[in-house]
């Protein structure tokens, strides 16, 4: 489960042997949150207002990479 980014306390993280949709999983604190790829929308889980748009933020120029690491990491699921 390598974390491939955090930032002011969130952690960005993308699991081997995970299931689709490709997705990201993101904590902070004590909450926990799986971010699709395709539309940054929370699948499961809750983030405060503030730490997902920073998240979004993040991950908006960045689906590409992010979407090779997840397929990368999961390739039973291409």
């Amino acid at each position: 489960m390598p974390i491939i980014h955090s930032f002011d306390g969130i952690k960005i993280l993308i699991f081997s042997k995970d299931h689709n949709p490709p997705h990201f999983h993101v904590y902070y604190g004590d909450y926990h949150a799986l971010i699709e790829i395709e539309n940054l929308q929370i699948l499961r889980g809750y983030l405060p207002n503030k730490q997902y748009q920073k998240t979004r933020d993040w991950a908006i120029t960045r689906k590409a990479p992010i979407l090779e690491t997840f397929k990368n990491l999961n390739p039973d699921l291409r």
